[in-house]
Order: C-alpha cells, then sequence, then structure tokens
C-alpha cells in the first residue's frame, strides 16, 4: 500500500527530472570556490531576492543560525514570534552556538508596533539588549501564517526605529509569493539576511540558501566552515535546488489548493456533528491544523487506513499538503477520517 505522507512538506523526493540534473551538474571543490552549480545557485537566488551574495547550507537551521550568529555577540537578546522555527525547533542552537537569548511576541499580537515597544530590551546594566529581530514567513502557525510586503515594511521601520537588524526565516518564503501573488524579492527587501529553504516543498533532497550583503556572507561562509558545513563538490546537491529553484514555484499553488479541500472537508465533518473541529479563521498556505477527541488513536487508524499526519498532542493532528499530494488522496483521507470517526 502507498501511504499518503501528510507529515510535512519535508518528506517529498526527487523527481526523475531532478535526480538527472543532479546527476548531470557541473562540480568542483567548493571550499576553494570552484563550485560551478553552486555558485550559480548563489548567485540566482542573491539576485532573485534583492542581495548582493548567497551560501549554499546544508539545512535551513543552519542558514538561521549562522545568520543570527553574524548580526550578534555572546548576551545579546533575539526578538521573534512564539513558536519560531529559531526558538523551538532548532535544538536550541541560538544558545548553544551563539550564546544569545530570546524574547518571543505572542504569535496572536502579529508584529504589531506596540508588541515590539514592548518587548525590546532597550540598554541597559541588567539586561541582555535586544539586537535582532528574527520574522518567519510563512510561520508554521495556522495553516503558515504570511505577512505581505506592507505588513514587513512596517516591522522593518519599528524594528529599525530601535536600531535592530532584521533577518528573514523564509524557508517557505515561495509559499508566501505565490499565496500573496508577488515576487519573493518584495517579500526580502527590508531584511538585512534571508534563509530560504528547498528541500520543503520545492522537492529538492537537500539544503538551503542565505542571503545578504558581500560582506555579510563573506563572514557566513568563514562560519559554516567553522561549524564543519565546507563541503567539497556540493553542485550535486545544489543542482537539486537549482532545479527546484527554475521549475518547482509555481506548482505550490496546487499544494495551497489542496489544502483548503481538506479543511473544507474537515469543516463539513464538525457541521455534520463528528467530533473532529478546526478553529483556523483562514487557509493562508499549505498547513492545516485540527482537532479530534484521542489524536493517538486517529491518528494510528489513519496510519491503518494508509494515511499519516502529525499528532503534536492534545489530539491536535497536523497535515500539510505537497508536491506528492494529488486530489485524489486528499479525498481518501476525508473518506478515511469520516469513517474513522463515525466508528469512534
Amino acid at each position: 500500500m502507498t501511504l499518503i505522507d501528510l507529515r510535512s512538506d519535508t518528506v517529498t523526493k526527487p523527481t526523475p527530472a531532478m535526480l538527472d540534473a543532479m546527476f548531470k551538474a557541473d562540480v568542483g571543490d567548493d571550499v576553494y570556490g570552484e563550485d560551478a552549480t553552486a555558485n550559480k545557485l548563489e548567485e540566482q537566488v542573491a539576485a532573485l531576492l534583492g542581495k548582493e551574495a548567497g551560501l549554499f547550507t546544508a539545512s535551513g537551521t543552519m542558514a538561521n543560525q549562522i545568520a543570527i550568529h553574524v548580526h550578534t555577540r555572546h548576551g545579546d537578546a533575539i526578538l521573534a514570534e512564539e513558536d519560531s522555527h529559531v526558538f523551538l525547533y532548532e535544538a536550541g542552537a541560538a544558545a548553544a552556538q551563539s550564546g544569545v537569548q530570546f524574547d518571543l511576541i505572542p504569535f496572536a499580537r502579529n508584529f504589531s508596533d506596540d508588541a515590539i515597544d514592548e518587548f525590546i530590551k532597550p540598554e541597559w546594566i541588567h539586561y541582555a539588549s535586544t539586537k535582532l529581530l528574527v520574522v518567519e514567513n510563512t510561520h508554521n502557525r495556522g495553516s503558515g501564517r504570511v505577512l505581505n510586503p506592507k505588513e514587513l515594511a512596517r516591522i522593518h521601520k519599528r524594528g529599525r526605529h530601535h536600531g535592530l537588524t532584521l533577518h528573514c526565516d523564509g524557508a517557505r518564503l515561495w509559499n508566501a509569493a505565490q499565496a500573496l501573488d508577488c515576487s519573493e524579492k518584495s517579500l526580502a527587501d527590508g531584511f538585512d539576511t534571508v534563509s530560504v529553504c528547498f528541500s520543503k516543498g520545492l522537492g529538492a533532497p537537500v539544503g538551503s540558501v542565505l542571503v545578504g550583503s558581500k560582506a555579510q556572507i563573506d563572514r557566513a561562509r568563514k562560519i559554516r566552515k567553522r561549524w564543519g558545513g565546507g563541503m567539497r563538490q556540493i553542485g550535486y546537491l545544489a543542482a537539486g535546488a537549482l532545479f527546484a529553484l527554475e521549475n518547482n514555484r509555481s506548482r505550490l499553488k496546487d499544494d495551497h489548493r489542496r489544502v483548503k479541500m481538506l479543511y473544507d472537508g474537515i469543516k463539513e465533518l464538525e457541521a455534520s456533528g463528528l467530533p473532529v473541529s478546526t478553529s483556523l479563521p483562514e487557509i493562508w498556505t499549505n498547513i492545516l491544523y485540527f482537532k479530534v477527541s484521542n489524536g493517538d488513536k486517529t491518528a494510528a487508524e489513519l496510519r491503518d487506513a494508509g494515511v499519516i499526519v502529525n499528532h503534536l498532542g492534545h489530539g491536535k493532528l497536523r497535515a500539510v499538503t505537497h508536491m506528492h499530494i494529488d486530489d485524489n488522496a486528499v479525498g481518501h483521507t476525508l473518506l478515511s477520517l469520516r469513517r474513522i470517526l463515525r466508528n469512534s
């Protein structure tokens, strides 16, 4: 039985065309700066996002943490939203590797000006002073919450008012651009550095790119080397990311449409009186959260029916659409969920 894997868009695998591009990549020693494919990827991503230079990294976590290390010193503080990936899902790297701490704005306050003002820690002998503001776009909460260029410009202005540098964790920035029907550059404008990922919805097996000024990326390259990320013939990996960049961005709208199908189906099940609910006010991109009375049991029975979802505890389930999920997969998921709930 072929499993319908809705745990994350990180479970995607390269297509035959992507594998062919990787196999044929023009490679060299990247530590010497001689990998033509890695160089091409870095240059294209930097140009696409309106920055001077780019750096290929093994993961989004590496890209984000290098950016934090570039922008801060030990004892500084970072301002971010609660549940931000850099805080919650990167194994305490900011504290362990850069010696910094976080101040977290409640997600519901949506980086409002008054929230930024309230949570900023100024220079004072008793404080870890805030030096960096990190914005995640899209944010993992909700259904992949998107911030548009107008909202970002306001956040930038407020951050600059407090003398902060700005980093965007744009692992799913591609999704945000498709959801808003705008350019990725318009979402990257105003940030000192931006990280983007290729191993989620774009379907590459490995890799992210960090972009910024030439001086920032020169320092980032040395930090990457120091942290063991200086690889050699990385063009075989960069070629997958380059193929994804050139071929797989526009198809993200299909993922967004399919998660909306799933959302509408669950709302119908809820309206029919079955024990399932989703409190999301709207669907932004490709991530859906919903609740059932017994999350472990429902997740296990869905797996028996050929569908894998993440149970996050307290009956909260997460489903993420991606390039390996078609309309039939969504239909099968909803039919299976209906049957399981009716028998519960």
